[in-house]
């Protein structure tokens, strides 16, 4: 890579600046806001899970499945069924509670 190249760490943009600049694109903001409802559930999951100091293999072996599983659902890779994410807040000790 050519010296002018080079970016270092701190000359890169954060993705919270990038999603700020996004987010007034009208486009964008209505895609974001229509997944809303799954970052929050798969945030609240990451969060519960870190909180029981789990990692991502603890809490598939708790569950009977693999760690990628785990993996893809929090990554947003996976749509997970509500058996999936009742058995999952079983697991990590809270209670899925839907409300409309």
């Amino acid at each position: 890579m050519k010296k002018e190249q080079k970016k270092s760490i701190k000359d890169m943009t954060k993705f919270s600046d990038l999603h700020e600049k996004w987010m007034k694109d009208p486009k964008y903001r209505k895609a974001y806001e229509d997944w809303e409802p799954e970052f929050a559930i798969v945030e609240a999951m990451i969060k519960m899970r870190i909180k029981n100091k789990m990692s991502q293999k603890d809490l598939a072996k708790k569950l009977g499945t693999k760690q990628p599983a785990i993996a893809r659902f929090e990554s947003g890779a996976y749509n997970p069924t509500l058996s999936f994410l009742k058995k999952l807040s079983t697991a990590l000790g809270g209670k899925l509670e839907i409300k409309i």
